[in-house]
């Protein structure tokens, strides 16, 4: 959770994820772009954690890809710790990339099946040179992998000896291994049952407040986001829909897809449940490709106007940092 801090040290402008679309085997012809992100702005404070949320195919986890320079950026910046890494060359990231880490959503697929959990959560402090002597390198990982709850004297085992919540806690090593102080945790918990999520969660809160690191959480599950994130932003189609604090987003939600989100989270309580507002979204999420004009979110909201289907609607700032884009917030 926040520490208060409020040195920025993550800010994103106008970023913009583009893919290139061609059709034809012999001659391509290029014939559009998948707009993965378009056009996005928000920024972390030092030890707090951002969640990011949206239905998939929304543009998440092309933002945390592009974040950590593992994805190509079409336009705008990408300022951590001060600097632009937007335009970085592979060269220029090896110095940044100990600095920012990523957790992965998979489990299963994310960790070499060949390796000993040794060599897997080991390797960043090879290829970073931290490696050091056999002894420090022996006592680091062991380190490590207590950090995260797990017994040093399995670090000669593989992959699959271990469960899932295991093995995203070996992930979790892994990236702690170079002293990170940004990372960008892919939905770490998607593909783990929920006692085990809670304890992943409960680790990832253990290891910020120790180590002061600071989150950007990308999740589908806005249960598991508003316990874990000091401010949490909407995402919707590649454009960035709402932010707001936690308690600001969940008590008083502006845009109607962030209602709608908020509304598919059952209540443990039949009367709240009955009770509560319900916005049931028809449809699917438009292709990338061929965005709708206007505000992209037109096509599925119960409030639809004119103005929505021509007129794409600009961030409005609200009171505590509460930000939306939409038109009935004029």
């Amino acid at each position: 959770m926040s520490t208060g801090n409020e040195e920025r040290i993550l800010e994103v402008r106008d970023l913009k994820v583009h893919f290139p679309v061609a059709k034809g085997i012999l001659f391509k012809r290029h014939i559009g772009d998948i707009k993965a992100v378009d056009g996005i702005s928000f920024h972390a404070h030092r030890g707090e954690t951002v969640g990011l949320v949206g239905e998939s195919g929304c543009g998440k986890s092309t933002t945390g890809l592009a974040i950590l320079r593992m994805l190509p950026v079409t336009a705008g910046e990408i300022i951590f710790e001060g600097e632009n890494i937007a335009n970085y060359t592979k060269t220029e990231m090896r110095s940044v990339r100990r600095r920012m880490q990523m957790i992965y959503q998979d489990p299963f697929g994310s960790l070499n099946p060949r390796m000993s959990i040794a060599t897997i959560v080991g390797e960043p402090l090879v290829v970073h040179d931290m490696a050091g002597s056999r002894a420090e390198f022996d006592e680091r990982i062991a380190e490590l992998l207590e950090i995260v709850g797990l017994d040093p004297a399995m670090r000669g085992r593989y992959p699959h000896e271990f469960s899932g919540g295991q093995r995203q806690r070996i992930g979790i090593a892994r990236a702690l291994a170079v002293n990170p102080d940004f990372i960008v945790c892919d939905e770490p918990v998607s593909a783990l049952d929920v006692s085990i999520q809670a304890q992943v969660i409960n680790i990832l809160e253990e290891l910020q407040e120790r180590l002061g690191l600071t989150y950007l959480f990308i999740a589908h599950d806005l249960a598991v986001v508003r316990h874990i994130s000091d401010r949490i932003v909407v995402m919707y189609l590649g454009k960035i829909v709402e932010s707001a604090s936690r308690l600001d987003l969940y008590h008083e939600p502006k845009h109607p897809y962030t209602k709608a989100l908020l509304a598919a989270v059952p209540i443990p309580n039949p009367r709240a449940e009955a009770a509560r507002e319900h916005i049931f979204l028809e449809g699917e999420v438009p292709s990338p490709l061929n965005p709708p004009s206007g505000c992209h979110f037109h096509p599925r909201c119960p409030y639809v106007t004119d103005r929505c289907r021509t007129e794409e609607p600009e961030i409005k700032q609200a009171a505590n940092g509460h930000s939306v884009a939409c038109h009935l917030f004029d």
